[in-house]
């Protein structure tokens, strides 16, 4: 799914209304129609709606929605904001609308400061959407303050007012704190980075028809992996394979006392259908890797600490899970990277090594994967200010050195050499615990290995990292679950690509 800028979002909106053709008042319907189906299908009957809606499109939406829930026997009253006499057209509209409906109580936008809402209320923020322009200030600062402090649902339409659809907010800026976002169409960056993604909750994708013709030709750099992206990467496995044609996956991996990040790496490339696997690592953690992983051959890289690495053009390897930076491991891995010709996945300390080596960064083969989190990005790139210069960044560096960077984080970033960023929207809070990044390691090499393309395999292993995670969670819970439990899920996921065929749920 394509991520559009407010910009982009308002054109696709004009080109529906002149190309479909419809009017711009119903498809504001539409609109409403799609979200009084959620509330309907999502809320208890018994709920009380309240609905504050801005002199905008947002404003109108929410105005319609008002209307279609009192007709279909749901409590609904609605906040309007009469100060500014400049609304649109569609929504003076809905407005008129509202008095087919006597039992919908209107009430303006400063009678809600002190206002007594019953305990089983709900509140519909339908004020600003895309269409807000400047920081939140002065009465309606005061309204979300109040708002935010009461202990009901809050859901926005389209937006939480308050951000942006495309950039940052100001520090400490004021924005309606929704639970749910029933957003149409399209993904919005803004709810997809840390500093603006907070005040979203979950986020529920409504389509409301917009044009295919104009998302399908307008340009965009910024993805969302969905389903339909995922099922268009997978590659069903032949009945009449072997394990030959799998590949064959090179983990190197594990120092004395870091042998478990090694195990998990491999376990994963395992799991994740590597025909052959191959655990490279010191000799201190033969016994345990051939007790845990007796499905990998073990190689010798050293006693206590890998001293040299072997190289076979015909491997896909992945380097850096408990590798350690002995100033022997660095050596070694430094000569190997400058040695080495094809791509490989690198990750944890083998990205530490060239941190402190900055010249080695042109080193590294084309078309490899890096995985950082956000301090070893840090130590290999430079600090940002925030999480949407971090990906800018990214970008930029991954087009430089003709590489993908995988930006592990909540909603992990996948930035390609052509320029092009991937978001993941798998993955949960419990998958933050030491190991999930070794599993990570082990599921992208292995997906190389079965001759997916560098830009795949990242996009792809990313998104059944975060599946298996939250199938993991579903059986544990984000407190108790382990990076085991991803690698168990595995089977799980895959299972439900070739039984579903992506439609995973």
């Amino acid at each position: 799914m394509k991520i559009f800028s407010s910009s982009q979002i308002r054109k696709a909106d004009a080109y529906t209304i002149a190309h479909e053709p419809v009017t711009e008042l119903k498809l504001m319907e539409r609109a409403a129609e799609a979200c009084a189906k959620w509330l309907e299908d999502k809320i208890p009957r018994e709920t009380v709606f309240y609905i504050f809606c801005g002199s905008g499109n947002n404003g109108g939406d929410g105005l319609a929605l008002a209307r279609l829930l009192c007709h279909n026997g749901l409590s609904t009253h609605v906040f309007v904001d009469e100060s500014n006499e400049q609304g649109s057209e569609a929504r003076s509209v809905n407005f008129q609308r509202l008095a087919e409906h006597p039992e919908i109580t209107v009430y303006q936008l400063e009678e809600a400061l002190g206002f007594a809402f019953e305990a089983n209320s709900v509140l519909v923020d339908a004020l600003f959407g895309t269409g807000l322009n400047r920081e939140i200030d002065g009465k309606y600062a005061e309204l979300f303050k109040f708002l935010n402090e009461l202990p009901l649902r809050r859901i926005s339409i389209d937006l939480p007012s308050g951000l942006f659809a495309d950039r940052l907010i100001k520090e400490n800026a004021t924005v309606f704190a929704a639970h749910d976002t029933l957003s149409f169409q399209f993904w919005k960056q803004s709810f997809l980075h840390p500093e603006t993604g907070t005040f979203c909750g979950n986020v529920h994708i409504l389509d409301i028809g917009l044009h295919k013709n104009f998302i399908g030709s307008e340009p965009s750099n910024q993805f969302v992996a969905d389903d339909k992206v995922i099922f268009e990467l997978y590659k069903p496995r032949s009945p009449f394979t072997h394990k030959g044609k799998l590949g064959k996956t090179r983990i190197i991996a594990g120092s004395y006392g870091k042998m478990g990040a090694a195990v998990l790496a491999v376990q994963a490339a395992v799991h994740c259908g590597s025909g052959l696997t191959v655990i490279e690592a010191p000799e201190c953690g033969n016994e345990i890797l051939q007790t845990s992983c007796p499905e990998a051959m073990f190689e010798l890289n050293g006693d206590q600490y890998a001293t040299a690495f072997l190289i076979n053009e015909n491997e896909s390897v992945g380097v850096g899970p408990g590798l350690g930076t002995n100033p022997d491991t660095a050596k070694a891995f430094l000569k190997f990277l400058q040695d080495c010709t094809q791509p490989m996945v690198i990750d944890a300390d083998a990205l530490n090594i060239i941190a402190s080596n900055p010249d080695s960064l042109k080193m590294i083969p084309k078309d490899s994967i890096l995985t950082p989190h956000p301090k070893e990005f840090e130590r290999l790139f430079g600090s940002t200010a925030n999480s949407y210069e971090r990906v800018d960044l990214a970008q930029k560096m991954a087009a430089e050195l003709g590489v993908t960077i995988v930006l592990k984080d909540h909603f992990t970033q996948i930035c390609l050499p052509d320029g092009s960023v991937y978001y993941n929207t798998t993955g949960n809070a419990g998958m933050a615990k030491g190991g999930s990044g070794d599993v990570l390691l082990g599921i992208i090499t292995s997906l190389l290995a079965q001759k997916y393309e560098p830009a795949h395999a990242a996009i792809f292993g990313v998104w059944l990292h975060g599946k298996a995670g939250d199938f993991a969670m579903q059986k544990s819970s984000v407190e108790a679950m382990l990076p085991t439990d991803l690698i168990s899920e595995l089977g799980s996921v895959f299972k439900c690509l070739s039984e579903k065929k992506g439609q995973i749920h």
